[in-house]
């Protein structure tokens, strides 16, 4: 079982692993945070030391997950910002970005924009974006939030954090706010990024996991 950590022209680094389904969650969570071995642009090696995961990370760290060896996503429900509900049929058979945000959160909104964006431009394509609004008990404040970044994909509302427990924590660490999954058309987790996320880290590995094969 491998990681490799790719550092590119942007900020964030992609780990491709080849995980056994079964034991996914256990595994990963002993190896996804340990020491990786570092490749950097012009292909030299360094070593990349193991740190705790914090809070809030300002920096994106992509995991890239081989396709047979993808967990299924759990299924998602509840109400959004306005009280609406949202099922998995709203999101069945589409690629999902899912973005885990809090109001009170700093790169959260240094990445709102850019995750707006993209969701626009890739929507007519069949990709959904949905957030999952955590650790805000008042929905008034996630609301501010939305409209002040023009945000035009819903988020369910998860005040205490139970939605995030659903999810393999070495994919979605429920510690680590902002995070960003990209779940596939079969509903199985494909990338995991941990921190905030530009445009330009997101697009092509999102753009990957579209051109999968349905």
């Amino acid at each position: 079982m491998g990681f490799v950590r790719v550092r590119g022209p942007h900020r964030a680094g992609v780990r491709t692993a080849a995980l056994a389904g079964a034991g996914l969650a256990a595994a990963a969570a002993g190896c996804v945070f340990a020491a990786l071995g570092t490749v950097a642009a012009d292909g030299s090696r360094a070593e990349a030391a193991a740190g705790p995961v914090t809070a809030v990370r300002s920096a994106a760290e992509a995991t890239v997950i081989d396709p047979a060896a993808r967990p299924d996503a759990p299924e998602l429900s509840g109400d959004d910002l306005d009280g609406k509900p949202i099922g998995p049929a709203d999101l069945r058979g589409h690629v999902v970005v899912l973005n885990v945000w809090g109001s009170w959160c700093a790169p959260c909104r240094a990445e709102a924009d850019d995750l707006d964006r993209l969701d626009r431009q890739t929507r007519d394509a069949g990709v959904r974006f949905l957030g999952i609004n955590t650790r805000d008990p008042d929905r008034a404040a996630a609301r501010s939030f939305v409209r002040a970044h023009g945000l035009g994909f819903p988020s369910l509302h998860d005040p205490t954090g139970a939605l995030l427990l659903r999810f393999p924590p070495a994919l979605l660490n429920p510690q680590a706010i902002p995070s960003t999954l990209v779940i596939d058309r079969r509903g199985r987790i494909a990338v995991s990024i941990g921190g905030a996320v530009t445009e330009d880290e997101l697009r092509p590995l999102l753009t990957h996991v579209m051109e999968e094969a349905p």
